[in-house]
């Protein structure tokens, strides 16, 4: 892991962008930039990951989103269709579609609510369940080689600004 000097002389793409549309362009505040864009070639590497992790456990990312809502809700490891769309937020008919798949691939069923015999809820599987669970594994394993050069109290300090920065766009309508 490179040291603090070591990062502090070291130029990346982003520098090099910045620093010819500063030459082009002086009248312009290019901090900005400096932040959003190293997000932006982040993110990049970020769905790379994402994605790897999830097809080594075949599963696609929306098959991801929909059984981590069903994991995270904790046994039985269910929700009505309703609590699945707030946690997802994609439209009732996608929702419905992917229920459909995700029933046809054997890794969720359907199931009267029983308190409710008109509703129905969404149970993951024992397949759905292992799926996930392998996903997450990898997932978590991958971001964590994205961040190996950060110490723990680097990555902190990194998801608190971040957090601060999202707050005002998680804010619901």
């Amino acid at each position: 892991m490179p040291d603090a000097q070591e990062v502090a002389g070291a130029r990346d793409e982003v520098d090099r962008i910045v620093g010819a549309w500063r030459r082009e362009r002086p009248d312009l505040d290019f901090s900005p930039l400096q932040v959003l864009s190293r997000v932006d070639r982040l993110s990049r590497h970020l769905d790379r990951a994402r994605r790897g992790a999830f097809e080594r456990s075949d599963l696609d990312s929306w098959e991801f989103d929909v059984l981590s809502a069903l994991r995270r809700a904790g046994t039985p490891y269910q929700l009505s269709p309703k609590a699945l769309l707030q946690q997802t937020l994609v439209s009732s008919g996608t929702m419905t579609n992917r229920i459909d798949r995700l029933v046809a691939r054997g890794l969720v069923e359907r199931r009267t609510d029983p308190n409710d015999g008109r509703g129905i809820l969404v149970q993951m599987t024992a397949q759905g369940l292992s799926r996930v669970d392998a996903a997450i594994t990898r997932l978590v394993d991958a971001e964590a080689d994205l961040l190996e050069a950060l110490s723990g109290a680097e990555q902190e300090r990194i998801a608190a600004l971040l957090r601060k920065l999202s707050l005002g766009f998680d804010v619901e309508h």
